[in-house]
């Protein structure tokens, strides 16, 4: 039979089964149990394993759901509701789209004009380091652009298969990524004690020992760390272009939250804007392309699935099969183009919006800034876990260290003792955390937690988090001590907490 597991691709059989989509079908699933009987649950799914803030209640930014929704309805030009440069803009952009409607097909590499709106961001952004449209590919989300490059890397098995250098942890969605490719992940350790810092050792040692395994060929990093909260400062950054230029490898930038850094005395700097300021033996030589899309903070427009990559210092024939490649999707959504557009050439002084699209913004950042501040403190305050504090993104990366009792119950079930206490969460206080999938020293796990979320639902979550980590842990001992005696969250998280029962 065709359809057989047997006909499948090895390839697509090969790859790894996400814990993610496992927590993800249980949520539902809980929800579809409560809501059977027609009646508003007491206690709804809080969802914090993911970055996507809307789905959490984050409200939209109005000056890109207004120009949107006078693109999808060019009728409401002649409403008066909506302010003047809404109109404007929606005009402009509709005049960009074939028929002028946003329901026709773009060129398969985007919108000429947006992939100059992008180009004029990114020289902006880089204090007029220039940058070329013809440079900048709009695809289906960052994850596609980046998917087009690794297939495009992608040769050889055993010792001659492509090897690319993946940070641990990194996001969830990279490993099944690398998977369909064909790509083998040569993890590289960030440094969890230093806050999670990319240490240039621990590249070589992975660079190192991959060989004869495999054909390394690139460096994946994320800065801002998805899920570590960590941001790269000059010197991190020059000697991972100094090791991608000795060693011959192509540097694979995700910067998708590069507008949400809020740690002291930190501030984003661009791989090629430091890459351009280290001279001409770097900026002509190093090969480099870089990430963003919508699904950063301060839009968050995850669902309208759009980004871009910029290539830097890559052959023009190359260049050509990106487009090829994007051609097998027809061309991003129509949609999300236009919001790229929106969210990086936002209003200006003296436009309409321009003060309510200031205020929205300052609004979502202080509630990110507060609530990465409010997540560390409750956290800390727990048995047995331990967070670093994150410079930027919208994570937090907590780890914990589980009892032996509940590693044990975890390994009967065939399950990770991160993926474990996660169902429990989520079967008994309707939380769900993102399985880190990562572990350190003997008995650490570690968990993803979004804080880009409103503050209320925030505090809901920590509540229910303490209430279910103390009494579980209630049970059992860490270290080989009792854990009551943090029993009350009191000294800094100010939450007062279900008492363990006593051992």
């Amino acid at each position: 039979m065709t359809t057989s597991l047997d006909y499948v691709n090895p390839r697509v059989r090969a790859i790894r089964v996400s814990t993610q989509s496992f927590l993800q079908n249980l949520a539902h699933q809980i929800t579809q149990d409560m809501t059977q009987g027609g009646q508003k649950p007491l206690k709804g799914v809080i969802d914090l394993s993911s970055g996507d803030p809307h789905r959490a209640g984050m409200k939209p930014v109005s000056f890109v759901r207004q120009v949107l929704a006078v693109c999808l309805y060019p009728h409401l030009l002649q409403d008066k509701i909506f302010p003047l440069d809404v109109k404007l803009r929606a005009q402009r952009l509709l005049q960009i789209c074939e028929g002028q409607s946003l329901g026709s097909y773009t060129a398969s590499s985007g919108l000429h004009h947006i992939r100059q709106t992008i180009a004029d961001f990114i020289t902006k952004r880089d204090a007029g380091i220039s940058a070329n449209p013809r440079n900048v590919f709009i695809s289906a989300g960052a994850q596609r652009a980046l998917m087009v490059v690794v297939k495009l890397l992608s040769n050889g098995e055993g010792q001659t298969q492509t090897g690319i250098l993946a940070p641990q942890p990194c996001p969830h969605t990279l490993p099944p990524l690398l998977d369909e490719a064909g790509v083998l992940a040569v993890p590289y350790r960030l440094m969890e004690e230093r806050g999670w810092a990319l240490d240039l050792n621990q590249l070589r040692q992975a660079l190192d020992s991959s060989r004869g395994g495999c054909n390394p060929r690139a460096i994946y990093i994320s800065n801002p760390g998805n899920p570590t909260g960590h941001v790269q400062d000059r010197k991190s950054i020059q000697e991972v272009i100094q090791l991608a230029t000795a060693e011959k490898l192509l540097l694979l930038v995700d910067e998708v939250y590069q507008d949400s850094v809020y740690g002291q005395n930190t501030e984003f700097l661009s791989y090629k804007k430091v890459l351009f300021e280290m001279g001409q033996e770097f900026s002509e030589t190093v090969e480099l392309v870089s990430f963003h899309s919508l699904s950063c903070a301060s839009v968050a427009e995850c669902g309208l699935r759009a980004g871009y990559m910029e290539a830097v210092n890559i052959d023009p024939d190359v260049m050509k099969v990106f487009d090829t490649m994007l051609c097998t999707d027809i061309s991003a959504p129509t949609t999300g183009q236009l919001a790229l557009d929106l969210m990086l050439n936002p209003p200006g002084p003296g436009d309409p919006s321009y003060d309510t699209h200031t205020q929205e913004l300052l609004l979502t950042r202080t509630v990110l800034t507060r609530n990465a501040q409010r997540a560390l403190e409750v956290l800390n305050d727990l048995p047995g876990f331990s967070c670093q504090p994150a410079m930027g993104g919208i994570y937090l990366y907590p780890s914990v260290k589980l009892p032996a009792g509940i590693r044990e119950q975890a390994e009967m079930l065939g399950l990770g003792a991160d993926v474990f206490y996660c169902q429990k969460l989520l079967e008994e206080e309707r939380l769900l955390l993102g399985a880190g999938q990562y572990s350190g020293e003997v008995g650490s796990h570690h968990f993803r937690l979004c804080v880009l979320v409103p503050t209320n639902v925030l505090e809901d979550a920590l509540h229910r988090l303490s209430a279910f980590h103390l009494h579980l842990m209630g049970h059992h001992t860490v270290a080989g001590r009792n854990v009551k005696a943090k029993a009350g969250c009191s000294s800094q998280s100010g939450l007062t907490c279900v008492q363990p029962t006593t051992v």
